[in-house]
């Protein structure tokens, strides 16, 4: 597959940051050269403060996401993955939505070999919900850390 999406030649770094927090927008992602396409190889991104908005209540909803693919030509570059993260603060959509979303755009500018992006969401009414997508498939020599649990722990 090709990438359509047209690579920035410059990428805004150690430029004053402009955050934008209600409307999440795909085009906040800057995609990169694979600086490695002799072999496969996985990356994880971890997010562990991830915050959108109930869409009934609008009360704040909270998840560690974690990111984990295999790059075919394109790599997501770190700061423009935070901003678009951040993107999704003030936005009110269901755990769902967000997740597969996410998921839907990072596909859509990296097309990597594999992607797997899971997000546990953090309990709201006394049950998490957790939401997995997966897409592609895993390279069999590549090496993807198992993800470890996230479950819930109360406190006694």
């Amino acid at each position: 597959m090709t990438n359509e999406k047209t690579i920035p030649t410059t990428i805004p770094l150690g430029k004053e940051t402009q955050y934008q927090l209600a409307k999440p927008d795909k085009n906040l992602l800057f995609a990169i050269d694979n600086p490695h396409l002799d072999v496969d190889y996985s990356i994880r991104f971890s997010c562990p403060e991830f915050t959108s908005l109930c869409p009934i209540t609008s009360q704040p909803d909270f998840a560690h996401l974690v990111l984990d693919y295999v790059p075919n030509n394109f790599i997501v570059e770190s700061k423009s993955l935070k901003m678009y993260l951040f993107s999704y603060r003030n936005h009110g959509a269901f755990h769902e939505s967000c997740t597969v979303q996410i998921a839907k755009d990072l596909l859509s500018i990296l097309q990597p070999k594999w992607l797997r992006l899971s997000g546990y969401w953090f309990p709201r009414g006394g049950i998490p919900i957790d939401v997995f997508f997966q897409q592609g498939e895993l390279p069999k020599q590549v090496f993807v850390k198992k993800q470890p649990s996230y479950q819930y722990l109360p406190r006694i």
